[in-house]
């Protein structure tokens, strides 16, 4: 009961600043589509996946209504419809999302951005799931690539991605790439003297797979 009155109120707390924003800037402003973009992100996390999809929608619809020409925003919006489609099983509805927000992310940001890898990864993971494994490393490696030129080697963005890729090839069946990619997570962690949380994680499953040291 006290979760469900916790999330009632945080529900009523971004309704609340969606409904100021509408009041104050006008119901075309970009940020109510962020508060939209807020409000679906947290329907999707209750797996209230027609609301989030409204909310998401609608916030889509501002922003294209303010910028024909495209917007950064478009595509975390695009993507996160993306994620909902996903999480509904319905892969290449999502595949088609987040195509559409990467090549909005590499106008507008910038191919090399932090949002262009992100979404890189996420549509590796998406291809994954369509067992198109050469293509889904494909898009791994680049977003790899991008993480490692922004952020340099040894930060934890690159060990996350190291961390996706390694669980994808494990479920693919490379298991000798998914050891490649948690070796190189952990001597990330080693160097920069980590030990718990997710080091230690990363540790076991490499154990499990045989390739611990």
């Amino acid at each position: 009961l006290q979760d469900q009155g916790r999330k009632a109120e945080s529900l009523a707390m971004q309704e609340k600043a969606l409904d100021i924003s509408r009041r104050t800037l006008g119901s075309d402003h970009d940020d109510v589509a962020r508060s939209l973009c807020s409000l679906g992100l947290w329907y999707t996390q209750q797996g209230m996946f027609a609301e989030a999809l409204a909310r998401y929608e609608e916030g889509l619809s501002i922003v294209r209504r303010n910028h024909p020409e495209r917007n950064a925003l478009e595509g975390r919006l695009l993507g996160s419809i993306g994620t909902v489609y996903s999480r509904q099983g319905k892969l290449e509805d999502a595949l088609g999302m987040f195509k559409k927000a990467l090549r909005i992310f590499r106008k507008t940001l910038g191919p090399e951005s932090e949002e262009a890898g992100d979404t890189q990864e996420v549509i590796g993971i998406a291809l994954f799931q369509q067992g198109k494994v050469d293509e889904g490393l494909e898009m791994f490696e680049g977003a790899l690539g991008i993480m490692r030129r922004m952020l340099g080697d040894e930060c934890q963005e690159v060990v996350a991605h190291l961390c996706t890729m390694g669980d994808c090839k494990k479920k693919a069946g490379d298991v000798g790439g998914a050891i490649e990619c948690f070796r190189e997570a952990q001597s990330i962690y080693g160097r920069s003297g980590v030990s718990d949380g997710v080091a230690a994680d990363v540790a076991a499953g490499l154990a499990r797979l045989g390739g611990g040291v």
